[in-house]
């Protein structure tokens, strides 16, 4: 059970003001997040994150998907503001009209409270009935002009930790070609042009974490040009990701089974990139038993 205190945010506003890009933000963040939450589901939400161990930070949209919006969430929130265990906040997410409208015509979505009639219609009824919410609200960003990466650093400035400067982390992963290339890679580097520890056999049923082979690969004159090459390829364009608002990063490195070339490869890297960013490490392949003679 948690002994902090609950940080609840409330995430609400204008339809089409960019509450999937709040959301998907404060998950980003470690957030425990739910979307169109209705509001009477809230206490019971609270009630489960306070038996948990997992976190003590949540983040809920709830808007006017929910038809008995303000029937109950007045009462709900006094309810919530008045409990010493939770931290609650608001954030109202605001566009001109104009821009609004113009972003459902992009997207050719109806608007929710528009009905049969204009997206206007639906937009000027909206901003009626959430204009209490709004006057409660403690955070309220106008996002008319704000790119959803800016959008996104808005929402870390607000509501992230202390200790979390920033979301943006690196995966490094090694992989074998012949299982099939990882889905999720962001950039894929091949080192199959490599010497292959494979045939040699004091080496080939260790991996590139053995010591022997990553002596191996890494003392040849291939590696070492090519690895020379990957860092100064990767530590210009790190910081561009990162700026442009990416939060996973993932760099795919592969050989032909994935246990030697790949494996030492990945390593070396992420330990050199480990004391200037958040780097994670996994080897998809490296376990992998071989059932057939296929080279490594």
């Amino acid at each position: 059970m948690t002994e902090d205190p609950i940080t609840l945010v409330i995430v609400t506003g204008m339809s089409g003001a960019g509450k999937t890009v709040a959301i998907q933000s404060f998950e980003d963040l470690g957030y425990f997040t739910m979307d169109n939450m209705p509001p009477a589901l809230l206490p019971k939400c609270l009630e489960l994150v306070e038996q948990s161990e997992e976190t003590s930070r949540v983040a809920v949209v709830i808007d006017m998907r929910s038809r008995l919006f303000f029937k109950e969430i007045t009462t709900i929130l006094d309810q919530i503001e008045a409990k010493d265990t939770t931290n609650l906040k608001i954030l109202f997410l605001d566009a001109t009209d104009g821009e609004l409208v113009s972003r459902y015509k992009e997207t050719r979505r109806s608007h929710p409270l528009a009905a049969d009639g204009r997206v206007l219609d639906g937009i000027t009824l909206e901003r009626e009935l959430l204009a209490p919410l709004k006057n409660l609200s403690q955070n309220v960003v106008d996002t008319t002009v704000l790119t959803p990466r800016n959008l996104r650093k808005a929402i870390a400035e607000q509501f992230a930790k202390a200790d979390e400067t920033s979301c943006f982390r690196i995966e490094v992963m090694s992989f074998g070609f012949k299982y099939g290339l990882p889905l999720d890679a962001d950039l894929v580097f091949d080192v199959r042009f490599l010497p292959n520890p494979y045939y040699q056999v004091a080496l080939r049923e260790q991996t590139g974490l053995d010591q022997p082979v990553y002596d191996y690969v890494m003392s040849q004159k291939e590696s070492q040009d090519f690895y020379k090459g990957l860092l100064a390829l990767l530590e210009p364009i790190l910081p561009a990701y990162q700026r442009e608002g990416k939060s996973v990063l993932t760099i795919a490195i592969g050989c032909t089974g994935g246990q030697h070339r790949s494996v030492a490869f990945a390593h070396r890297l992420a330990t050199d990139l480990a004391p200037n960013w958040a780097t994670n490490t996994s080897h998809r392949d490296k376990d992998r038993r071989k059932e057939t003679v296929n080279r490594s």
